[in-house]
């Protein structure tokens, strides 16, 4: 993300898309170079971007981590970025799975009332009953939900605000709402992990999705890195001028393999993987 935003491609403008400082920064939940991601894989910007990252840490005045000076602490703002995603793809999981038959109605509408006790869940449940549609009520708990843990997140960020600033904080945001929320929220993610994200329906495009990426990925660095064959001569011409085939270094062939295929949507990689295998041919 840190790469696609700062840097500059082929015939594009000089900074990327420009944002502030602050915008930047606070999507590095991991505030180190690719070279320190260690075991788990996990980095906030390549190599590449870490002149920009330096700059960005220097102007807004991020610390370096006191206990490893090859890391930063992380930005502020990063916390309520974090607590946002949890929000979001945990109570948005459990929907989509009622959508998708993986839960039921009755499952899904007892998970997510769990967040609720005393006056106000029996508010909630007189509101959602004043429509039968499911699809509604689940989606009316959704926002409910999300209003609390929005409200809940934003009280632990101010109660802990001084840590925070400091770089002394660091445990994420969800993880100290109050107990109600969290036993439910710590519910959902069991579920979610037992249910939804072991589904077949699930895992066979999880498959689907690591074999076609991994070709794509196989291919493409292939033919950046043997220019002169005749097959790859072809394949070159697929990739976007804006993006430099000609780096001068391997280490910049890979990753102009990488920012094409970070850029492309579900649909279009499918659509690239099957004409380039044969499997979709255009009329000709």
């Amino acid at each position: 993300a840190m790469r696609l935003l700062t840097h500059q491609f082929i015939g594009r403008r000089k900074g990327g898309f420009a944002l502030t400082y602050s915008t930047l920064a606070s999507i590095i939940k991991y505030p180190y170079s690719s070279v320190y991601a260690g075991k788990k894989g996990k980095f906030g910007f390549f190599q590449s971007e870490e002149e920009a990252y330096l700059r960005i840490a220097n102007e807004l005045g991020i610390s370096r981590n006191p206990e490893d000076a090859n890391r930063f602490v992380r930005y502020p703002l990063v916390y309520l970025v974090e607590a946002a995603d949890d929000i979001c793809y945990q109570i948005m999981d459990i929907e989509d799975a009622y959508k998708l038959h993986i839960l039921t109605t009755e499952e899904a509408i007892r998970l997510l009332l769990n967040f609720f006790e005393g006056e106000r869940l029996d508010h909630i449940v007189r509101v959602m009953k004043m429509v039968d549609d499911t699809n509604e009520q689940i989606a009316y708990l959704r926002s409910c939900i999300i209003g609390l843990l929005v409200d809940e997140c934003s009280r632990i960020f101010l109660e802990n605000e001084e840590d925070i600033l400091s770089g002394t904080y660091n445990t994420p945001l969800i993880d100290n709402i109050c107990d109600q929320a969290k036993a439910a929220y710590d519910t959902c993610s069991k579920t979610a992990y037992k249910k939804i994200y072991r589904a077949k329906e699930v895992l066979d495009i999880e498959l689907a999705g690591y074999h076609i990426f991994s070709h794509l990925i196989d291919t493409l660095t292939e033919a950046v890195m043997n220019q002169n064959h005749a097959y790859s001569k072809l394949l070159l011409q697929r990739i976007p001028e804006q993006y430099d085939t000609d780096a001068p270094t391997v280490y910049g062939k890979v990753q102009c393999v990488l920012d094409y295929i970070s850029g492309m949507t579900d649909v279009y990689a499918l659509d690239l993987y099957r004409k380039i295998t044969g499997m979709s041919l255009p009329a000709v």
